[in-house]
């Protein structure tokens, strides 16, 4: 151990406290970067002289230069990140699905129906005023075209979910290339083990935190350890070369190989894709599942997850708000049709029925047929009932197939003494014939209700429902047509000529009973069946206050979510702030504490080189 030995201690200080300053200051001009990690600088003691009388020191010496990464606190922050995006996502659509639905005092679909109902009414206060008719109409018209355009809307928001959702897919893609290329970078620079690449592992926390706000993800670091500079520096750090990302178990980065989520729109249409993982034996799973958090799984949740091939869904929070609107336009089609359904007409035809053969029972073919019976009547030119047959409805009714139960047709043309007057020429079958006619090419079908060669014009035929739903559910007296949300219109003979449309049940002008039991039918419950939330019994105003009550409560619970999860993600970036943020207090206290180091080091060199030539004078 000589002099020289002594000025290369006071030289290791300087060194040490030069890298502390230059760290430090690097801490300070980046306090603003909300991606940089602190950093600080590990020293460690250079191994002394080891002598009989104890050891010798020779200096310091600058291990590592580390990130304040404390890995549990930034995982907690990514995670509540991926809840508070989700929440907000879901909260800017839910809001504007929404505003969708005013229903103020002087507008909206609810008071659509308060003017519909109300246009019945003066209608049927005033049958004979063919300018009622008109306003009728445009009341209908104005309400249906309301429906339509609020399904429609609804459509288009999908639609535009679905546009971000492939977009967001890309994004994530992206992110993931880019972060397996940092672990390449960081696999070649970090081959010395004394080397941290720390802004390329900043670089990689910003992705990882970009990542986290579009889905859940997990990351796994091998060597994470613990570590403490200082009293208040106890912290978790990533310094593991072996690098892993997946999103609930299917794995996207695995070191610097990244494997790409991809879409699949082959069972689908309008765009609306399924997201992938493809395995090394090319085999396909569905990942959709796998997003629960953030803003991809919020999209999801929103937009659906399962498709049915057809451009629907069979979940999703639109497809339930799309679905509910369906069952009220269907619901009010249908009730009204049967109700209009009372007034006299020449004949009676029926929509074309999808895959209606003659054996398929009502019931299978619209769950909305119920057990129970109506009643056909038939009148004359003077409005008296002349004949009537009450039909029975159950499980096992079809059109036209009687192997297995009874059957319409069969019901409507059987040869029977309707009135007991022991005359058999008076009764339903001899003044109409019921006629089923299905085509196997289309697959369609429709039945009719025609007059007989026997009483071929002169009388006129009505079906009065007892709550089968018969009438409405296959229109056969239709005063609104269509069968959804978005079909629901009125009929296109009354459309074009409102002077069609009738008010009595009989066929005498001035007639307005049929028109009374419409106005009555604001009142009446009735089954509406929803695919997403099942069968509900309600009024038809009712019903709609209930949907727009669900999308209003659904609304102010992810708001309720998206507060908390502010909270919490407030509360978890403070305290990742703690650890990793710079503080500039405390950073200037450092600096005038390595300031000091580096002078008291040069006064070590500065005092050696006074012994030095303290001993060149002597040798002189």
């Amino acid at each position: 151990m000589g002099i020289f030995d002594s000025l290369y201690i006071g030289n290791s200080g300087l060194n040490a406290a030069q890298i502390q300053i230059q760290t430090t200051g690097n801490n300070i001009t980046n306090a603003n970067n909300e991606f940089y990690t602190r950093q600080r600088v590990i020293q460690q003691a250079r191994e002394g002289l080891h002598r009989a009388g104890g050891d010798i020191g020779l200096g310091t010496n600058v291990q590592q230069i580390v990130r304040m990464h404390d890995e549990y606190a930034y995982q907690k922050m990514t995670s509540s990140y991926s809840n508070l995006s989700d929440t907000g996502y879901k909260e800017q659509i839910l809001t504007e699905i929404t505003n969708r639905f005013p229903d103020l005092a002087d507008s909206g679909i609810f008071q659509d129906l308060k003017d519909y109902y109300a246009a019945w009414n003066d209608y049927a206060s005033n049958p004979a005023e063919a300018s009622q008719k008109t306003v009728l109409l445009n009341a209908t018209r104005i309400l249906t075209n309301d429906i339509n355009t609020a399904y429609n809307e609804l459509e288009e928001i999908r639609s535009t979910v679905n546009e971000q959702f492939l977009l967001t897919i890309e994004e994530v893609n992206e992110i993931a290339k880019q972060i397996s290329e940092i672990n390449a970078d960081l696999q070649r620079i970090e081959i010395n083990t004394s080397v941290n690449g720390n802004d390329l592992r900043d670089k990689r926390d910003e992705l990882e935190l970009r990542l986290s706000k579009l889905t859940n993800i997990d990351s796994f670091k091998e060597d994470i350890s613990s570590r403490t500079l200082y009293k208040d520096d106890a912290t978790i750090y990533d310094m593991g070369r072996n690098y892993t990302l997946s999103i609930n178990g299917i794995t996207i980065v695995d070191g610097s190989n990244y494997h790409p989520i991809k879409l699949n729109t082959e069972f689908t249409e309008n765009g609306y894709a399924v997201p992938y993982y493809e395995l090394n034996d090319e085999s396909r799973i569905d990942i959709s599942a796998r997003f629960t958090s953030g803003k991809i799984a919020a999209m999801l949740d929103l937009r659906g997850r399962v498709p049915n091939g057809d451009g629907s869904f069979t979940d999703g929070l639109i497809t339930k708000y799309q679905d509910n609107l369906d069952a009220f336009a269907k619901t009010l089609v249908t009730q009204t049709n049967s109700i209009y359904a009372s007034s006299a007409s020449t004949e009676m035809v029926s929509d074309y029925l999808k895959d209606v053969k003659d054996d398929t029972t009502l019931q299978n073919f619209d769950s909305g047929i119920k057990d129970g019976e109506f009643t056909v009547k038939v009148y004359n030119t003077q409005g008296q009932v002349v004949a009537q047959r009450n039909i029975a409805i159950n499980a096992a009714t079809t059109l036209n197939d009687i192997t297995r139960g009874n059957s319409i047709v069969n019901d409507f043309n059987m040869n029977k003494d309707d009135n007991g007057d022991n005359n058999n020429t008076n009764d339903l079958d001899d003044y109409f014939k019921a006629v089923y006619a299905y085509d196997p090419i289309s697959k369609t079908g429709n039945i009719s209700f025609k007059p007989t060669d026997r009483h071929p014009s002169g009388y006129f035929i009505a079906i009065e429902d007892n709550g089968t739903n018969f009438a409405g559910t296959l229109g056969l007296s239709k005063f609104l047509d269509g069968q959804s949300a978005a079909s629901i219109r009125p009929d296109d003979d009354i459309n074009h000529d409102s002077a069609l449309i009738k008010g009595g049940k009989s066929p005498l002008a001035g007639d307005n009973e049929m028109a009374n039991d419409m106005v009555n039918m604001q009142n009446q419950r009735f089954y509406f069946n929803s695919l997403s939330t099942g069968e509900s019994t309600e009024t038809i105003s009712g019903y709609y206050r209930y949907f727009t009550t669900d999308i209003a409560s659904d609304t102010a619970s992810v708001k309720s979510q998206h507060v908390t999860n502010t909270a919490i993600n407030n509360t978890s970036v403070q305290e990742w702030q703690s650890v990793s943020g710079v503080n500039i207090d405390e950073e200037l206290s450092n600096l005038i504490k390595f300031q000091s180091s580096y002078g008291a080091a040069a006064k070590i060199i500065t005092t050696v080189e006074r012994m030095l030539q303290t001993l060149l004078d002597l040798k002189q």
